[in-house]
């Protein structure tokens, strides 16, 4: 069984001082920056490749000059535009 030195104890403790502090600070805004981060993917994507979906927006010509920007996430992006939404969906699991 290995013991671990004084040194990588205090590391140890440390990093979960510093996580626990991480958490009870800054945790939400990360996540919520998150998330409005990946909002404003996807109505990126819906506006530049919306037709996709069947709503035409931008002309094919500038759609194809920044298909290799978003062809990774593509994928992602239909599946989330397409799946089925509830009213439950628009609101947030936190209660402020």
């Amino acid at each position: 069984m290995t013991t671990l030195t004084l040194l990588q104890r205090l590391q140890y403790i440390a990093r979960a001082i510093g996580d626990m502090f991480y958490g009870a600070t800054i945790y939400e805004m990360v996540r919520d920056l998150h998330k409005e981060r990946s909002h404003f993917e996807h109505l990126f994507i819906l506006i530049v490749f919306g037709d996709f979906l069947g709503v035409p927006i931008l002309p094919p010509y500038y759609t194809l000059r920044l298909l290799p920007y978003v062809v990774p996430e593509i994928a992602g992006w239909r599946r989330s535009m397409l799946r089925e939404r509830d009213f439950t969906d628009l609101c947030d699991q936190e209660i402020t």
